[in-house]
């Protein structure tokens, strides 16, 4: 499985970004996608997940502002991301996984990431 990233920029603090992580390969088997984000001299750590029947999980520090869900048709995940702060600013991996979890340990595959940079 192939996992390629898109979307990331430069954004002003209060602005939005949809992430979009199209995955490629053996996906003809039900899985789920997540999100996660590294900042610099940060461990990296869980923004959301979606499972393969469109369950949604979230990190307390993103709820309510980021939505996450999936275009099973196009094998896509989004992550819509508003009212963006500077603390959101990381390389943020989509991952690829049989379970939808925050745990990064059972996710199979992942992007390489896009950076997501939010000026105050």
């Amino acid at each position: 499985v192939q996992l390629v990233e898109s979307g990331g920029g430069l954004v002003q603090a209060g602005g939005s970004l949809r992430l979009s992580c199209a995955a490629s390969g053996h996906t003809s088997s039900s899985y789920a996608m997540g999100w996660f984000r590294q900042a610099p001299g940060k461990e990296r750590e869980f923004v959301a997940a979606v499972s393969w029947s469109e369950v949604t999980y979230y990190a307390d520090s993103v709820k309510g502002r980021f939505t996450i869900s999936r275009d099973h048709a196009k094998n896509t995940v989004y992550l819509q991301m508003n009212s963006l702060k500077p603390e959101d600013t990381a390389v943020y991996f989509c991952a690829w996984g049989p379970v939808a979890t925050s745990a990064a340990g059972r996710y199979d595959y992942w992007g390489r990431g896009t950076q997501v940079t939010v000026s105050s």
